[in-house]
C-alpha cells in the first residue's frame, strides 16, 4: 500500500482496468476494443467507484451525469484509494442495481472534463442486507425470464400443432378429391363402353339363335 499524508492508499485488484483485447476474430470484434472480464452476480453491485475524475471540484457535474441512469442514494470522494495524479475517485451508491449496471456500461471510458472515467463495481461496500436483496432480485429475474421463455415455447408448439393439423386436413382433402376424380373417371369409362358391351351382347345372342347353339347343363347328374 502507498501512503500519502499519513493515509494508507488501497490498491484494490478488482478495480484495476484490464488491458484491451486485440486478439479477437474480426467477426467477434465490436466497434471498439474491450477487455475480457467475467462478472457474476456477486461481482455486480449498486455501489460504483469512478476513477479518473479531474480534481477540480466536479462533484455536482458528476452527480448530474450519473443521475440520468437512476436514483443516487450517496456520492462522495474516496480518500484512501490509489489514483492517478491530479485525479480523484468517487463512490456512488444507486438505489437499484440495474441503474448501476447501465451507468457502468455507458459511462466507463467516457471523456469527462479532460479526463477519461473508469467505472467499476464496489461490492465490498455492500451490507449483508443489500447482498441478500441483490441475490433475491436476481432469482426473481431468472424465474421471470424462464417463465417468459416457457410461454413463448408453448406458444410456438401450439402454432406448430395447428400447422400440422392444417397440413393433415389438406392431405385428407386432397386424398378425397383424388378418390372422387378416380371414381368419376371410371364411371365415365363405363358409360363410354356401355354401347359396345350392349352390341356385343346382342351379337352373341343373335349367333346363338341363328346357329341353334345349345350348351350342356353341367348341373345335370347325367354328366359325370
Amino acid at each position: 500500500m502507498a501512503e500519502i499524508g499519513g493515509i494508507r492508499l488501497k490498491d484494490i485488484s478488482h478495480h484495476n482496468q484490464d488491458e484491451l483485447c486485440t486478439s479477437r476474430p474480426a467477426y467477434r470484434q465490436g466497434r471498439k476494443l474491450t477487455s475480457v472480464k467475467v462478472f457474476t452476480i456477486a461481482s455486480e453491485s449498486q455501489h460504483l467507484y469512478v476513477y479518473g475524475v479531474p480534481k477540480i471540484h466536479l462533484r455536482n457535474e458528476l452527480k448530474s451525469l450519473f443521475n440520468k441512469y437512476g436514483q443516487i442514494l450517496n456520492i462522495h470522494v474516496v480518500a484512501d484509494v490509489k489514483v492517478e495524479l491530479f485525479t480523484e475517485c468517487f463512490h456512488i451508491q444507486y438505489k437499484r442495481i440495474q441503474s448501476a449496471r447501465i451507468a457502468k456500461r455507458l459511462v466507463d471510458n467516457k471523456s469527462f472534463y479532460g479526463g477519461v472515467l473508469h467505472v467499476c463495481y464496489a461490492p465490498e461496500h455492500e451490507s449483508l442486507e443489500e447482498t441478500k436483496l441483490k441475490l433475491q432480485q436476481r432469482e426473481k429475474d431468472v424465474l421471470s425470464r424462464l417463465n417468459k421463455y416457457n410461454k413463448e415455447f408453448q406458444k410456438s408448439n401450439k402454432v406448430l400443432e395447428n400447422d400440422n393439423a392444417t397440413k393433415r386436413q389438406l392431405v385428407d382433402e386432397s386424398s378425397s378429391l383424388v378418390t372422387k376424380a378416380n371414381e368419376a373417371s371410371i364411371s365415365h369409362i363405363y358409360k363410354e363402353d356401355e354401347p359396345i358391351l350392349k352390341r356385343a351382347k346382342k351379337s352373341s345372342q343373335h349367333n346363338i339363335e341363328q346357329y341353334n347353339l345349345t350348351f350342356p347343363n353341367f348341373s345335370d347328374n347325367n354328366y359325370g
